[in-house]
């Protein structure tokens, strides 16, 4: 079984050759692989690294969250898995069974189809301005 964590607040000048031998010191057997910007081909300051028990993940949380790298304080913690639909798929989501319930939000706001009403006079008046102006020619 592969645990997957997810190793967060990597700073820009990520070097992953450095960040390997971390991870090596801390572990055996972690296998790390950052996310990178599929333009500039730079780390975009997360990526995920994998181990195959659970000693080795929670040695790996308990030593790395909050470790500084790089003047970064790292974010480590286990990976919340996704189904097919591209939604986390976590405990807590399928405990909390909630009614699917449209909500009304009511605005203050503006209809943006009628004028507010305390410019209408003066929306007026720049209309026929506008209408009575002439173009050069």
């Amino acid at each position: 079984m592969t645990i997957r964590i997810y190793i967060g607040n990597l700073p820009q000048a990520f070097n992953s050759k450095e960040f390997d031998t971390i991870l090596k010191s801390v572990s055996e057997g972690v296998r790390f692989k950052p996310v990178l910007d599929k333009e500039t081909k730079e780390c975009r300051g997360f990526g995920f690294a994998t181990t195959n028990n659970d000693k080795n993940a929670n040695l790996l949380i308990e030593k790395l969250n909050g470790f500084e790298f790089q003047g970064s304080k790292l974010r480590v913690e286990r990976s919340e898995k996704k189904d097919s639909s591209g939604k986390r798929n976590n405990s807590a989501n399928k405990n909390n069974k909630r009614k699917n319930i449209k909500k009304v939000v009511h605005s203050d706001a503006p209809n943006l189809e009628s004028p507010d009403p305390r410019w209408a006079g003066e929306l007026s008046k720049l209309k026929d301005l506008l209408a009575n102006q002439k173009t050069p020619a």
